[in-house]
């Protein structure tokens, strides 16, 4: 297929964000009468799919302290409701299950769930809790719970499947995919604008940009000379400079290779996705000795496309420079793609300390790419913004599979109608100290 040497649209990345955009900014142009044949290409160095969105755990969630990522959450559970079929995706609900340090932050995510009406029921008390999840599991028996967050909506998404389902959206739109094409770097003209992408089989000159690419996007920053280290104004007006705008966190992700159904509830029926912290000691479900006394996390689902029940814990923080973190999520040079056996002992007995029918399955654990290097903000939330005057970066922070509504979004904007949904996102709020709050989660994103 050949490279077209022009385009009014180009979007770099054929993940969850590059063919969301597309799929919505080709509908727009198509209800306006407009030809799209020619007008919107997708650019992947490698395939559909081919990057983070294709190891991604699939969770769609709105599990979320912070006010501005529960509406966009919002939105984008509804986009995934639009189509279950055409994007696999299982709409059996969410269960954040926590300790008592957490127990305040998540009364007050159920409160705020309810006045954006999104459906939720709260559980509190440590009695209380137990007898809830006894009624789902018989064999519960996770210590050092108070309270229990159970979302009716949501669920999880089978990855690579649900993204051919959006492309198969997209191409019946007039959309190109050209896939084997590495992008390079951007020509650009007066006041910075790009006027052409430089790709490894020529340029294509282009009207827009969209940047796409999950855990690349810092190569992406860096080709636009945008700044690897900001000036960042926290919640108590402190300035602090030379921030580092990215860093990389290891997401620790396997798969049990056990029949799915093994988690079914008490009334036979698929689960919701279920996350746990706690702060009660785990211990080894082989040997019996202490893992850890602090606080941690899992979350974990049956799945049939990982073939098992497939989760994850807690992310560690890369130590190295940014500059320096290989991101190949199924190369030789990213062994951090690939979580370790200190992960599999750390998941597998905390599943055991959860429910009963896991103890003794440490055997069937299976090592496989899940889960990848996330490529963070400074604050940890995504930037979704343009630059250059016409290119849009969308750098998800590491929420990206669930957040299908973003590139809807962003092809509204691109269209020239701003979106309330993306103002709290915006690059400006480091220097502004419009930044997020933070929550008692142990996890990073939440």
């Amino acid at each position: 297929m050949s490279l077209p040497n022009q385009a009014e649209y180009v979007i770099v990345g054929a993940g969850i964000h590059g063919l969301s955009t597309a799929w919505r900014l080709a509908e727009r142009l198509t209800e306006s009468g407009q030809s799209v044949e020619g007008k919107v290409i997708i650019l992947d160095k490698s395939g559909i799919s081919a990057g983070a969105t294709g190891i991604a755990c699939g969770v769609v969630r709105n599990n979320y302290f912070q006010p501005a990522m529960r509406k966009l959450m919002a939105h984008s559970v509804s986009i995934w409701e639009s189509d279950p079929e055409a994007f696999s995706y299982h709409p059996v609900g969410y269960m954040q299950i926590s300790p008592e340090s957490m127990r305040e932050d998540v009364k007050q995510i159920h409160a705020e769930q309810q006045e954006i009406g999104y459906e939720s029921v709260f559980i509190e008390g440590e009695d209380e809790s137990r007898e809830y999840m006894l009624s789902m599991f018989d064999d519960w028996q996770a210590q050092g719970i108070t309270s229990v967050l159970h979302e009716k909506k949501g669920g999880y998404a089978n990855n690579t499947k649900a993204m051919y389902g959006l492309a198969k959206k997209v191409e019946a739109l007039g959309v190109r995919i050209i896939t084997g094409v590495e992008v390079t770097g951007f020509t650009r003209g007066d006041n910075d604008t790009v006027t052409a992408v430089e790709t490894n089989q020529g340029p294509i000159s282009c009207d827009k940009v969209v940047i796409g690419a999950g855990p690349w996007v810092r190569d992406f920053w860096s080709m636009l000379d945008l700044p690897s280290q900001i000036e960042v104004k926290d919640l108590d007006g402190n300035v602090h400079q030379d921030v580092d705008m990215w860093r990389f966190w290891q997401l620790e992700e396997g798969v049990l290779r056990v029949d799915p159904e093994l988690l079914k509830t008490n009334d036979g029926d698929m689960p919701p996705v279920l996350h746990v912290d706690t702060d009660a000691p785990l211990y080894s479900a082989v040997d019996g000795s202490l893992i850890t006394d602090e606080m941690w996390g899992i979350y974990y689902k049956p799945d049939w496309h990982f073939g098992g029940i497939q989760g994850g814990a807690s992310p560690y923080e890369i130590k190295k420079p940014a500059e320096d973190v290989a991101i190949d999520p199924y190369g030789p040079s990213s062994p951090e793609f690939v979580s370790g056996p200190e992960f599999a002992h750390m998941w597998v007995s905390a599943l055991a300390h959860c429910h009963k029918r896991f103890e003794g399955t440490m055997p069937k654990y299976h090592k496989e790419p899940s889960g990848g290097v996330g490529c963070f903000t400074a604050d940890s939330f995504p930037v979704i913004d343009t630059f250059n005057s016409n290119v849009t970066i969308i750098a998800d922070s590491n929420h990206g599979y669930k957040m299908l509504g973003v590139g809807c979004l962003v092809a509204e904007e691109l269209l020239g109608e701003k979106q309330d949904l993306l103002e709290p996102f915006r690059f400006s709020r480091f220097k502004e100290g419009k930044l997020h709050p933070v929550s008692n989660s142990p996890y990073p994103w939440s």
